[in-house]
C-alpha cells in the first residue's frame, strides 16, 4: 500500500492531532482511523461520473507513534468499484498539504 507516514510522533503530538481529528472528520467507526474527504474538483473523470459511490475519501489511520494516510482514493460503500484507485498527482499533493497544515496549525514539526 501506498502512504504518507509521518512517524515518531510524541504523545502530547498524538493528542493533539487525535483531538482534532475527532473535532473535524469524527471518528471513522474504527479507533484511529479517519476519513478525510476528497475536494470535488480533484476527482477523476471516473472517480466524477461514480456518483453513487461519492464521496471518495482518503483513510487515515492514527496510532500513538505515526500517522499513516493511505494514498488510495477510496469510497465507504463499496469495497470494489473503477473509481476506487491510487492517488493522482494532484490528489496525492492536496492530501499532503493537508496534513501538513493540519500540523502547522498544531505547532508540530515532525
Amino acid at each position: 500500500m501506498k502512504q504518507y507516514v509521518i512517524d515518531e510522533l510524541r504523545t502530547e503530538d498524538y493528542e493533539k492531532i487525535k483531538r482534532y481529528f475527532n473535532d473535524n472528520l469524527g471518528a471513522g467507526g474504527i479507533d484511529g482511523i479517519y476519513w478525510i474527504p476528497i475536494e470535488p474538483d480533484l476527482l477523476t473523470q471516473k472517480q466524477a461520473v461514480h456518483t453513487q459511490c461519492q464521496p471518495l475519501y482518503f483513510m487515515v489511520d492514527l496510532k500513538p507513534d505515526r500517522l499513516c494516510c493511505e494514498l488510495l482514493v477510496r469510497t465507504q460503500y463499496r469495497v470494489r468499484c473503477s473509481c476506487i484507485d491510487y492517488a493522482t498527482d494532484s490528489q496525492r499533493n492536496w492530501l499532503i498539504r493537508y496534513i501538513d497544515c493540519i500540523l502547522n496549525k498544531l505547532n508540530i514539526t515532525a
